[in-house]
């Protein structure tokens, strides 16, 4: 009888030990999630207070500055960066609203740009925020964490809904615009994997880029990278292994006679060096991906002086920047780049 009494013991031991790792490594992680949500809207807010410069500025630069619709654009502006947390969804929106009735031929090329990099800062900050918001909310519902009060005394972080204007660079232009996940898969030795390609209409003239693609209708910036990654190199890896996104990119370019411009997010991750497949491969992709290689940056550069593109254009000069932001395992603040 001691025996068993001595086992149960242990047993009990054993599930009490268990479950306070779990509930440890759980806290961590909402404490985690907390802190990405936070700084998540702290961007977000970055973001809309930039847009509200601008609206100001495009109020000034219409054609009667003086106008109602002028001190209309001005007002809402003020009242949106003036607005508590529980009034500044609604408050912003009426600034979309605005926004999205002036008529674009009333502005110069120069403010109708910066109106439409305004807006996709705007917009790519709330999808960074929705995202983390979704996480937190998704692990603190779970019952066992409800039970055991490990969101601690938090508040539960709410999503920021925010309709787009119509005041965007593509209507002007003709262009189609899409989202794009892009991935700098680097190596041990601090390779960078790239793929080879080139225009369906322009075939002799080929250039390197990184691993992704546009994001699809219903996905998150991670879910896309993590799936180009695999339809791409044949490469399975998780959401969480992602560190980022670290750069913004944006580029207006032709491809097979369409002009589209591209809002890009690179992420960075870490794997041992592989020999990539194709079998995820579209039919277009056989065509125009005509190879691959990890390349230094020294590789880089020397693609570059043989008359291949390489894109982004400073790859060889990002490498050390991925590499940090791998080896930190923090995910930073997103940066422009070229």
């Amino acid at each position: 009888m001691t025996f068993w009494v001595a086992a149960a013991v242990v047993v009990v031991a054993l599930l009490v030990l268990l479950l306070g790792l779990w509930a440890y490594s759980t806290a961590h992680r909402l404490d985690r999630l907390h802190v990405r949500s936070d700084r998540s809207w702290q961007s977000l807010e970055a973001a809309l207070a930039r847009r509200s410069v601008v609206t100001r500025a495009v109020a000034a630069a219409l054609d009667a500055p003086g106008s109602v619709e002028s001190r209309t654009l001005t007002t809402l502006a003020d009242r949106a960066e003036r607005a508590e947390r529980a009034d500044r969804e609604r408050a912003e929106n009426a600034v979309s609203v605005a926004l999205g009735r002036i008529d674009l031929a009333r502005l110069n090329p120069q403010m109708i740009s910066e109106l439409a990099d305004a807006e996709a800062r705007v917009q790519i900050a709330r999808r960074f925020h929705n995202d983390a918001v979704r996480d937190t909310v998704a692990l603190r519902s779970r019952r066992p964490v409800r039970l055991l009060r490990l969101g601690g005394t938090a508040a539960m972080p709410t999503y920021f809904e925010l309709s787009e204007s119509e005041a965007t660079l593509d209507e002007v232009e003709g262009a189609s615009t899409r989202t794009s996940a892009r991935v700098v898969l680097l190596d041990g030795r601090g390779r960078v994997l790239l793929l080879r390609g080139h225009d369906p209409s322009v075939p002799d003239v080929h250039f390197w880029f990184t691993i992704g693609g546009g994001v699809e209708v219903g996905e998150t910036l991670r879910d896309a990278a993590v799936r180009e990654l695999r339809e791409e190199t044949g490469m399975v890896a998780s959401a969480e292994d992602l560190r980022g996104p670290m750069w913004r990119r944006t580029a207006t370019f032709s491809f097979d006679g369409v002009v589209i411009r591209s809002e890009e997010l690179f992420f960075a991750l870490r794997a041992e060096a592989f020999e990539p497949v194709r079998t995820g491969f579209t039919e277009l992709e056989r065509r125009v991906v005509t190879g691959h290689r990890w390349c230094t940056a020294d590789e880089i550069r020397s693609l570059a002086a043989s008359g291949d593109a390489v894109y982004p254009r400073a790859m060889a000069e990002l490498l050390d920047e991925a590499d940090t932001v791998l080896a930190l395992r923090t995910d930073p603040d997103v940066r422009a780049i070229h």
